[in-house]
């Protein structure tokens, strides 16, 4: 079973670890991407990224200055740099070793410039999105270029669980590029919603806070299998039956 998230726009500095980090699996294509975009001036990048004049400039001088080698002075491992609201509902920091450990193979950050990311995999900070309509050589956005190397990558993971769910706590716009019809197993999307006014609605920060308490709960109960999430029941929110279909479970409160 694999468990997967959006990755935050912002970023912050991470705590010290004793587990040992570990390297991103896609640094050819990464460093495509990087290449692409160090070759914008600062009002393409701003452009192309509908940034504000101080965005901008950070993320001009990221890429400028971008590193062929990872290391510990120059990248932090993403499941602890990423900040926001689904991050701070994770907060790895307070789990104990052998819980990183499960998540380490079971909690996997898709990601516009990396593709796939584990937990401790070491990345130098950028801004993103998988949606930027970024074309380049032959491909015509960031979709094109990943093609099926996120879904292959996915499915060479899910065979070293137990499971062959996979988990999906990621926005629209980034599990779009999972192609699930070559993925190997079935898919389970989990959904948060409020009772407002007489309807169950999608209230932005509290469901992303509440992907990342699904993945937290998951990964601190080392959860194997699906039927098991039902048993999620944090921040008010408890699995609603009456609005759930069986590859799609909404929780509610």
């Amino acid at each position: 079973m694999l468990i997967l998230l959006s990755p935050a726009k912002t970023l912050q500095e991470t705590p010290p670890l004793t587990l040992k980090p570990t390297q991103t699996r896609f640094k050819a294509e990464t460093a495509t991407i990087v290449h692409t975009l160090a070759q914008k001036s600062l009002p393409e990048l701003k452009k192309l990224m509908k940034l504000s004049d101080s965005l901008a400039a950070l993320t001009y001088g990221r890429y400028q200055n971008f590193e062929e080698k990872y290391s510990k002075k120059n990248a932090e491992p993403a499941g602890f740099a990423f900040n926001g609201a689904v991050y701070q509902g994770l907060d790895l920091a307070s789990l104990s070793e052998e819980a990183l450990i499960f998540a380490q193979a079971h909690l996997r950050i898709l990601s516009g410039l990396y593709g796939v990311l584990r937990p401790l995999d070491l990345i130098q900070p950028y801004r993103l999105e998988m949606g930027t309509k970024l074309s380049f050589d032959r491909y015509k956005n960031l979709y094109d270029f990943w093609g099926d190397k996120i879904t292959t990558l996915l499915n060479k993971d899910l065979k070293k669980t137990k499971s062959k769910t996979i988990i999906n706590l990621a926005s629209k716009e980034y599990f779009k590029s999972v192609d699930t019809k070559k993925h190997d197993g079935p898919v389970l999307t989990i959904d948060f919603r409020e009772a407002r006014d007489g309807q169950y609605k999608f209230i932005t920060f509290n469901a992303k806070k509440a992907r990342g308490l699904m993945a937290r709960y998951i990964i601190q109960n080392q959860l194997q299998n699906p039927e098991d999430l039902k048993g999620f029941i944090d921040d008010d929110y408890s699995f609603n039956p009456n609005i759930s279909s069986p590859n799609h479970w909404f929780f509610t409160r």
